[in-house]
C-alpha cells in the first residue's frame, strides 16, 4: 500500500485515530463522526421516533421561545456551537428581538456553508458569519464579531454537551466562557437521567440509522485515511452504565483481524471494541452545579412534562 499524500486536516486526524488504536481500550473520538455523509446520517436520527431529544428541545424551544428571548435580550450576537440543520437555531431567531449576527461553528465545512446559505436566504437582515472550527478547542471570532462591541450569547443545543466527562465539559464551557465573555450568556441543551430503557432505544433504533452513523466512523478511516478496515466485520454496539450516568457506544470487532491505516497496523481480537462516544445525561442539579464550577450561573431552566430533557439559560460573570 502506498501511503495517502494527507493535508494538515488530515494529519490531524490520523494522529488522533492512531493515538486512539492505540490505547488498551481502544477509541475514537466521537467529533469525527461529522463529515458529510455522517453530518446527514444525524440528521436522519434526528427524525427518527425512538431518538426523543431532538423533537423534545424543539418542542421546548417553540413553547417558551419568547420566555427565553426575554431573558437574553435584544440586540445579540448568537453564537452556534456545531450547526447541525439549523432548524432548532430559526425558532430561536425568529424568539428573539432584532439579533444582529449569527456565528454558526462547525467542523464539517460543507455542511456548514450549504446550512448558513439556507438560512441566510431566509433571514436577509441578518449578518451571519459562518466558522469553520473544532469549537472543542479554543478559538477567536471572527473579527467582525470582536469589534462590534455587542452581547454575545452562544446557543448549545442538542445534548452535546453529554459528549464531553464531566472534567472536559467544565474545561469547555470554562473556554466558552471566554469566547462569549464577561456578561455573555449561554442556552444549552443537556438531557436528563431517565429509564435506561429509552436511553439504549435513543441510540440503537431498529432501522438501524444510529448504526451505519457509528460504523460511517470506520468508513471515513478508510476513504481519508487510507484505511483497510472491512465495515461488515464490525457492528454497532449501545449500552447505559449507570454508575457513570452516561450512554456509551462501540464498534465491535465480529472476528480476529489486522487492519492497515497508512504505515501503522492494529490487531483485533474478536468481540474487542473500539469505544467511539460517551452521552452523559444530567439532572437539573447536577448539571446547574456543574455550569457554577465553569464559571457560569443559572438565570432560568425549562423541562418538558416527560422529564426527557432540560434547556437551560446561563449567564457569565457581570
Amino acid at each position: 500500500m502506498i501511503p495517502m499524500a494527507l493535508n494538515n486536516d488530515d494529519k490531524a486526524f490520523l494522529k488522533d485515530v492512531v493515538w486512539g488504536l492505540k490505547q488498551n481500550q481502544k477509541q475514537l473520538a466521537c467529533k469525527y463522526f461529522y463529515n458529510e455523509r455522517g453530518s446527514k446520517l444525524f440528521d436522519a436520527i434526528c427524525l427518527l421516533e425512538e431518538y426523543y431529544p431532538t423533537r423534545t428541545e424543539t418542542a421546548l424551544l417553540k413553547t417558551y421561545g419568547k420566555e427565553i428571548a426575554s431573558y437574553i435580550g435584544p440586540e445579540v450576537c448568537l453564537i452556534e456551537y456545531g450547526c447541525g440543520s439549523l432548524v432548532k437555531t430559526r425558532i430561536l431567531i425568529d424568539a428573539l428581538e432584532r439579533p444582529c449576527l449569527f456565528i454558526p461553528i462547525d467542523i464539517s465545512e460543507e455542511h456548514l456553508l450549504r446550512a448558513s446559505q439556507n438560512l441566510a436566504s431566509q433571514y436577509h437582515e441578518l449578518e451571519i458569519l459562518p466558522h469553520v472550527a473544532d469549537f472543542t478547542k479554543p478559538m477567536v471570532l471572527p473579527k467582525q464579531a470582536r469589534y462590534k462591541n455587542i452581547k454575545c450569547v452562544g446557543f448549545f443545543p442538542g445534548s452535546t454537551i453529554g459528549n464531553f466527562s464531566p472534567s472536559e465539559a467544565i474545561k469547555f464551557l470554562k473556554g466558552m466562557a471566554k469566547t462569549i465573555g464577561q456578561g455573555g450568556g449561554l442556552l444549552i441543551g443537556v438531557d436528563m437521567k431517565k429509564d435506561e430503557k429509552i436511553l439504549v432505544q435513543a441510540y440503537d433504533d431498529n432501522s438501524g440509522v444510529t448504526a451505519s452513523f457509528n460504523l460511517n466512523l470506520i468508513e471515513r478511516i478508510n476513504q481519508e485515511l487510507g484505511g483497510n478496515f472491512d465495515v461488515s466485520a464490525f457492528k454497532h454496539k449501545a449500552n447505559y452504565n449507570n454508575i457513570k450516568g452516561r450512554i456509551e457506544l462501540f464498534l465491535v470487532s465480529l472476528k480476529k483481524q489486522t487492519v492497515r491505516i497508512q504505515n501503522f497496523e492494529f490487531s483485533f481480537e474478536k468481540n474487542e471494541t473500539i469505544h467511539t462516544e460517551n452521552s452523559y445525561k444530567y439532572h437539573i442539579n447536577e448539571f446547574i452545579s456543574l455550569a457554577e464550577r465553569a464559571g457560569f450561573f443559572t438565570i432560568k431552566t425549562w423541562v418538558d412534562e416527560k422529564n426527557l430533557f432540560s434547556l437551560h439559560y446561563l449567564k457569565t460573570g457581570a
